[in-house]
């Protein structure tokens, strides 16, 4: 049998078996030109339930949704809850599936579903703390940081919740156990871990291996500190990133300002960190006015294509943006998302369908700065590799700008992604409008 038949064989074995194949970079290949939908379940259907989230993967899947990401889907503790329905962060069983979604068989169908589309799972994980009657409380009570009189101690100011001890060996143990109960048990491909970076290194040095062992799983942190690629995450938050974001968008700081996060970035971060890019989420929709408020109306756009196609970046669609919704999701209470208008689904298909199929959006293509402008108001780069290349420009003001590329290797006739043509670039002046953007491909 040849060298190469015999490889093929066998990577075609390993998925069979439920292995992800790996890119050079370790993390699974299907994440490098991928993106990442969060699903508030709660909100996302009258019903509340993931069989009636379900209904809706048909029309995610038209719009270019590659993962789903379900926020929390573990009961929620009834001491000290938050609101009617209380916080999804605030765990009771780890083990277990929240009655008020459905059961854990109503999870499994909706897995298998998704996977039969050709779309990945995430779950969100609470390894930081519990909520305040978890079953571990009374079980094992040493599995707590214990306050100044004895008992579990609340993590920060979050009252509803009690503080995990990981300076216990046995409650590590018990942690991993539990995320192996839903990859082995209902095939999921990765985790979000809430709070990661308040969890040493050491526990995710142990769980990320035992995991991978299992599954390539995805791996996301919440957070941005340096250990946690260092310790095994795939990806972490943009927090510097998204707020200076925030301040560019209300016109605090310069275009320009975005380049000392990502020279602060590529000094941080080891080389093959991936980092979701966002322009809203769960935390940010709720208690800061994202992005209706963040980025309000037209402001969005250009800054939604930038979370898209920005260096080392997996994007992130949080539930309603496509719709779009334009206030704060209750977080404690049901407050369902009405869809209907899909007024941003065809901006979003077109973003996520680019990424997905030009391997110069990959999350390990170049990135090359470009100034085609005022440099205070424009914001202008290309990404490339294996000879496709991609050219963004985008203005982050509310007054017109002229542009005028004079790179002549990025002249010729480039096509338009969102105009749908081809158009000639070839040092010739042209003015775009306030919070304009243009995406441009090229032909190997």
């Amino acid at each position: 049998m040849k060298r190469s038949l015999l490889l093929l064989l066998v990577i075609a074995a390993m998925a069979a078996n439920g292995q992800s194949a790996k890119n050079i970079d370790g993390h699974p290949a299907w994440i490098m030109q991928g993106n990442i939908y969060e699903v508030n379940v709660r909100q996302y259907t009258p019903e509340g339930t993931l069989n009636a989230f379900a209904k809706s993967l048909d029309r995610l899947k038209e719009m270019g949704v590659q993962t789903v990401w379900f926020m929390p889907i573990n009961p929620i503790s009834k001491i000290d809850r938050k609101g009617s329905l209380g916080s999804y962060y605030a765990v009771s069983d780890y083990t277990a599936l929240n009655p008020e979604f459905g059961s854990i068989d109503d999870f499994k169908a909706v897995v298998k579903t998704i996977h039969a589309k050709g779309m990945k799972v995430i779950i969100d994980w609470v390894p930081n703390h519990t909520g305040a009657d978890n079953r571990w409380l009374t079980q094992h009570p040493d599995f707590f940081v214990k306050d100044k009189n004895g008992n579990a101690a609340v993590a920060y100011d979050w009252d509803d919740t009690r503080q995990l001890d990981y300076k216990n060996p046995v409650m590590e143990d018990s942690m991993i156990n539990a995320m192996k109960f839903w990859l082995k048990g209902t095939d999921i491909d990765g985790f979000r871990c809430d709070v990661a970076w308040n969890v040493p290194a050491s526990f995710w040095k142990k769980c990320i291996p035992e995991l991978k062992q299992i599954k390539n799983v995805f791996m996301l942190a919440e957070g941005d500190s340096a250990y946690l690629p260092q310790s095994g995450f795939d990806a972490v938050y943009p927090w510097h990133m998204f707020k200076m974001m925030g301040k560019v968008a209300s016109g605090d700081r310069p275009a320009f300002a975005l380049d000392s996060i990502k020279a602060e970035n590529d000094r941080m971060y080891p080389r093959n960190t991936i980092q979701m890019y966002f322009t809203s989420n769960h935390d940010e929709n709720s208690w800061n006015k994202a992005d209706f408020g963040i980025f309000p109306g037209p402001v969005h756009a250009p800054f939604a294509v930038f979370s898209q196609t920005m260096a080392g970046s997996v994007p992130l669609v949080y539930s309603g943006q496509e719709e779009p919704v334009l206030r704060s999701l209750k977080f404690f209470d049901k407050d369902p998302i009405e869809f209907g208008k899909y007024e941003r689904a065809g901006f979003y298909k077109t973003l996520l369908k680019l990424r997905a199929t030009n391997p110069a959006l990959a999350a390990n293509a170049a990135f090359k700065k470009i100034v085609v402008g005022d440099e205070h108001s424009v914001y202008a780069y290309t990404r490339e590799k294996d000879g496709n290349k991609i050219l963004v420009i985008l203005n982050l003001s509310s007054k017109e700008q002229m542009i005028t590329v004079k790179d002549k290797s990025l002249w010729g006739k480039p096509y338009n992604v969102f105009m749908g043509t081809n158009e000639p670039l070839n040092g010739n002046a042209w003015n775009i409008e306030p919070w304009g953007y243009a995406v441009y491909t090229y032909k190997k």
